[in-house]
């Protein structure tokens, strides 16, 4: 099967501006896609699948189905905004996974981007900063294909990306393979903890913030507001918690008992 992708419809785009938000560190991409969906009442355009996904099947209300990925658009002041969303990308563990297969799905959806008029891409992801994220509130890092854009994203709040690194899976990867064929980019990425399974909203938050600045989307923030202070609030209490726990440490004396 390699990837394929089904198109439920055929529609004309106007200038098209594709943002992805698959499963990675924090789910931040994940939630920040998912909720201009839900906000913007998007129309699914295609269903992706692939035999690069994990080899299970969904089951809802006992009715089963493929996994897969789907392609929506929406329309915003005489442009339109396709979002890449779903649960699953190919995996980054080589003992399930290749790299080939993720080389294979990034083309895919490239491709199609093309094919479709797409002349800007932004990827959305997290970036691991660990215990940091307690202490502080979280910052956007981008990447960008061109010194332009990248200061362009700055000016909106963004920071930019260390001198030298890397960014894992098809957040990085559709970018790089963009670039040659004149499709520009961006990877936006909020600071968060790897371990938080269930995800970070208040990374999520920034994310959305930046991008509502660039784009003009008219957003409500109430729901997501009310996440990010949950996760922020919890923050709060694991570092007072540590600092307390430091507190008592230095007046006992450490244990040398393991």
């Amino acid at each position: 099967m390699a990837t394929k992708i089904v198109f439920l419809k055929k529609k004309k785009l106007s200038k098209p501006i594709m943002l992805t938000g698959l499963p990675g560190i924090g789910l931040v991409g994940k939630i920040c896609v998912d909720y201009f969906m839900t906000q913007f009442k998007t129309e699914k355009l295609a269903m992706i699948f692939s035999d690069s996904f994990p080899p299970s099947v969904h089951t809802k209300e006992g009715i089963i189905s493929l996994i897969h990925d789907e392609l929506h658009s929406f329309n915003f002041e005489g442009r339109d905004f396709l979002f890449l969303a779903g649960p699953v990308q190919p995996s980054l563990d080589f003992r399930v996974g290749s790299a080939a297969e993720h080389y294979e799905f990034a083309s895919k959806i490239v491709e199609i981007a093309e094919q479709l008029g797409v002349k800007q891409i932004f990827t959305l992801a997290g970036i691991n900063i660990g215990e940091k994220r307690m202490e502080k509130e979280p910052k956007v890092i981008a990447a960008a294909t061109s010194n332009e854009l990248l200061k362009e994203l700055s000016v909106l709040g963004a920071k930019a990306d260390k001198k030298e690194g890397l960014i894992s899976g098809a957040a990085g990867l559709i970018l790089g393979l963009a670039k040659p064929l004149g499709i520009e980019g961006a990877c936006l990425m909020g600071e968060t903890n790897s371990t938080l399974v269930y995800g970070d909203h208040g990374a999520a938050k920034k994310l959305i913030e930046l991008l509502v600045k660039k784009f003009g989307f008219k957003v409500d923030m109430k729901s997501i507001e009310k996440e990010s202070k949950k996760i922020e609030d919890a923050f709060k209490k694991l570092a007072e918690q540590f600092d307390q726990a430091e507190e008592e440490e230095s007046v006992q004396g450490p244990s040398y008992v393991r």
